[in-house]
């Protein structure tokens, strides 16, 4: 019987264990959307993962919705990311970069002058963001054109092509939580009626052209996509997801990625096994669970639910985790005072075992 803590291949690369360190933005970035060399120790005490995929990276200025966090789309970006990549290898981790354009989710205050936040559709999201000037209501954003749209496809291969520059494994492109490509496959958000809205067909074009423009970029096996089916998190309205997602897994199946990575809402396991029947490649899955996804999520890979688990704050808060889930603990607490902003306190300084 297959165990999470048995070693997989992903498209050539051999990853110890089935336990990924899940995406989780921590906004500790320095001027310029630098990685420090905290940013470096924070990733490499969780080498022992299988595979690490960052907090979201932005691939340019304007894809930026939170304070304090990383890009990839200038050269001292690229130069400050190879400190992080190198620290994770020499303790022999595997890391994918997590491309995340916010799209609508932000505001101006956290973009460079003269930009505003851009989306399928001039429809805002209702909630607020954190800026360094105290929260900001979500703003109505700026519906891109055609050229655009193309542009922004490209910034996404050109984030990757600096990706593998800065020496990452690969890269995962944030499909989930209500960011852009997400706004793309989400009707409430894309009202659009030209080729990249309306039918199921325009709103997944997007994320299909986005998925193959990065393939051509670095190579499918350097390419993976994260989805978050029926997921309202930041004011998406998807009441019938199915069809679309459904389609989507059937046009990257061909592609020969390196993984499809499913944060699955509540109720949605039966969709779940869907998509898994119709993606037969390496499928990652971070559970519906009350709380943080736990010790008995390990099941799920036992029985073939996916190949690998995605942990989120039980990874923040426990650097050595693969080795505490195979002791059965025991497990650290994570602070969620801490969870974003600040310095060494929340973020490297949780012990190990």
């Amino acid at each position: 019987m297959t165990t999470a803590f048995d070693p997989i291949d992903v498209s050539g690369l051999r990853l110890a264990n089935r336990i990924a360190m899940a995406p989780m933005t921590r906004s500790r970035a320095a001027d310029g959307g630098l990685p420090t060399g905290l940013t470096a120790e924070y990733y490499a005490q969780r080498a022992s993962a299988g595979l690490i995929v960052t907090e979201g990276i932005q691939p340019s200025a304007v894809g930026q919705g939170y304070p304090d966090t990383p890009g990839l789309h200038t050269s001292d970006q690229v130069t400050a990311w190879r400190t992080v990549t190198d620290a994770v290898h020499a303790a022999g981790g595997r890391i994918f970069a997590q491309l995340m354009h916010t799209g609508r989710i932000g505001h101006p205050a956290l973009l460079p002058d003269g930009l505003v936040n851009v989306a399928p559709s001039a429809v805002a999201a209702s909630g607020q963001v954190y800026t360094h000037e105290g929260p900001k209501d979500f703003v109505t954003p700026r519906e891109l054109t055609g050229e655009e749209i193309e542009a922004t496809v490209a910034d996404f291969a050109a984030a990757a092509r600096n990706a593998v520059r800065a020496g990452f494994d690969g890269v995962e492109l944030h499909g989930a939580n209500g960011y852009l490509i997400h706004q793309f496959l989400a009707p409430g958000s894309n009202l659009r009626t030209d080729e990249w809205g309306g039918s199921v067909p325009g709103r997944i074009r997007f994320a299909v052209e986005t998925v193959g423009a990065v393939a051509e970029a670095v190579g499918a096996g350097r390419t993976a996509l994260r989805l978050s089916p029926g997921n309202v998190f930041n004011d998406i309205e998807e009441p019938e997801p199915d069809a679309a997602y459904t389609a989507l897994a059937d046009a990257l199946e061909p592609l020969g990625l390196a993984y499809l990575h499913v944060m699955e809402a509540p109720g949605r396991r039966e969709l779940t096994s869907v998509l898994r029947k119709r993606f037969s490649g390496v499928f990652v899955l971070n559970p519906a669970t009350e709380g943080p996804t736990g010790p008995e999520a390990l099941d799920l890979v036992a029985d073939g639910t996916a190949d690998l688990i995605a942990y989120g704050q039980l990874f923040l808060a426990n650097p050595d985790l693969p080795a505490r889930l195979k002791a059965g603990g025991p497990f650290n607490t994570a602070d969620p005072a801490t969870f974003y902003g600040g310095g060494a306190a929340g973020y490297t300084d949780y012990p190990a075992l």
